[in-house]
This record gives structure tokens, sequence and C-alpha cells, in this order.
């Protein structure tokens, strides 16, 4: 066996179906989402893993106790991107104050910056890689997971703005024979 990382965006939420960013905000999911959350669950059925990870927001707390996970190991490495003045606004909201911006490139005003997100995602790699051969199943959310998923394989932080993810989508990581692989991606 190989290290495998499998990567669960939480359910859906009001704010993303209203497409409001949303870090530091702690909103709970949807009836939907819930919904969501268990049928990750039953994808997830007979898998077995050596560690699990929450972020500590209840809406990727709850998508892994709905999942069948009731006692993850809470991390603040998974915690959404910190959107600063940008919380709770659309992207059309922020491209009205900034045409160009993007999260990877630019961070966010007094929240994070790209250097920031991706020194975080690379210490949750390091701490994901001290399970040596295992599989280890982390619940979090859209822009901190694309930006393990680059940092996994090495890749500069902007690759992750042409990543799609959708809420209780399942993603695995993968030592392979090649190197470090995203085995799958953005799949339901």
């Amino acid at each position: 066996m190989t290290l495998e990382v499998y990567l669960a965006r939480h359910g859906e939420t009001e704010w993303s179906v209203s497409g409001q960013h949303t870090g530091v905000t702690d909103i709970p999911l949807t009836r939907r989402g819930e919904a969501k959350a268990a049928a990750l669950g039953r994808t997830l059925a007979g898998i077995t893993f050596d560690a699990v990870y929450s972020s500590p927001m209840q809406r990727a707390r709850r998508t892994a106790e709905l999942a069948g996970f009731d006692d993850p190991q809470v991390t603040p490495l998974l915690q959404e991107v910190d959107y600063g003045h940008y919380e709770g606004l659309t992207s059309q909201q922020i491209h009205e104050l900034d045409p160009d911006w993007e999260v990877y490139k630019d961070g966010c005003p007094d929240g994070e910056s790209p250097a920031q997100i991706y020194a975080r995602a690379q210490a949750f790699i390091q701490l994901v890689a001290r399970h040596g051969d295992a599989r280890v199943i982390a619940f979090a959310h859209g822009h901190i997971l694309r930006a393990v998923a680059v940092a996994w394989i090495d890749a500069d932080l902007r690759v992750a703005t042409g990543l799609q993810l959708d809420v209780a989508t399942l993603n695995i990581l993968r030592d392979a024979d090649r190197g470090r692989v995203v085995a799958l991606w953005n799949a339901s």
C-alpha cells in the first residue's frame, strides 16, 4: 500500500448556493447538503481509513459525521481560506471591486495571502505524510482543498484556479510509481 489521501468537500450551505465566499463564517449545511453528505458516506462505506481529519467549521465536521465519521481529528490546516474583506461576497461583487482578482494570485484584503494558503496546504500534506503507507480522509472546503491538491503534485498555486470542485464531492490523491498524482477529482 502507498499513501492515499481522500479529500471530501463539505455539503451544500446557503452561501454555496448563493455563491458567497464562506471562509470564517460558520454556517450549517442545508437539508440538501445533509442528504448529499449522507450519500457521500454511502460511497465511502466499506473503505477503511487510518486517519480522519476535518476543518474546525461545522459544515465540514457535519459532513464528516453524516458520512459516518463521528470523531475526526480537527485541524486548522483545513480551515477555508480567510477571505478578509471579501467574506460573504460573491465573485461578481468582488470583481466589481477588482476586475482581475483571483484568490490564488491576489489573496484577500485583510485575509490570507497566496503564500499563506499554499503554506497551509503544504503543512497538511506533511501532516498526512507522517502516516506513511496509509489511507486518510479529510473533510474541508473548496479553496483549501484545491490548494492541497496542487501542493500534492508540487504545482504552482495558480493551477488551482482551473480545478472545479463541487460540494459533497470526493477526490483522491495518491503516491504512484511516477510520483504523486491526482487519481480522482470532483466525483460524486
